[in-house]
């Protein structure tokens, strides 16, 4: 193989809302913090192990204004981007480093009555249907393909 790939699949908790930053443009660009863990037993103790990896999830325009409305801190989702690293100097000029991921897919998984969104007054009585978890799908490559599509003179 000759090319090269950098893709990320994760799926954990919020840790925040989203934080929005507009541009003059009309871009926008949304950015929160996104745990996932891993458990595991320790072989000399016994003892249950559960260490928390925190990722820094970026995600722009459309994407971004969905995210900003419907994903509140303590949601569970799905992210499907790529690895990037942002370079800067501090004000003490010192380099520093940021690992984000990029999003470019994301699915909400949390159950629409157990969202963060929703007041936390209500809650299920006994017996009745579990929730149905939340299946809203995005991807930026759709609107790359609808923006194709009305370019297109062929007639198929």
């Amino acid at each position: 193989m000759t090319g090269t790939l950098n893709k990320v699949m994760l799926i954990g908790h919020t840790g925040d809302d989203v934080k929005m930053h507009y541009f003059e443009g009309g871009g926008s660009i949304g950015r929160f913090p996104l745990a996932t863990n891993e458990s595991y037993t320790n072989r000399t103790t016994g003892e249950r192990v559960t260490s928390t990896e925190w990722h820094n999830v970026v995600v722009r325009n459309k994407a971004a204004e969905i995210c900003e409305k419907y994903l509140k801190k303590g949601d569970k989702v799905y992210i499907e981007g790529r690895i990037k690293t942002r370079k800067w100097q501090d004000d003490q000029g010192n380099e520093r480093y940021q690992t984000e991921i990029h999003c470019t897919e994301f699915t909400f998984l949390t159950p629409k009555n157990e969202s963060g969104a929703e007041p936390s007054g209500n809650s299920q009585a006994s017996g009745s249907k579990p929730a149905q978890p939340k299946k809203d799908t995005y991807s930026n490559r759709d609107e790359a393909y609808s923006q194709d599509e009305e370019d297109d003179d062929l007639p198929f």
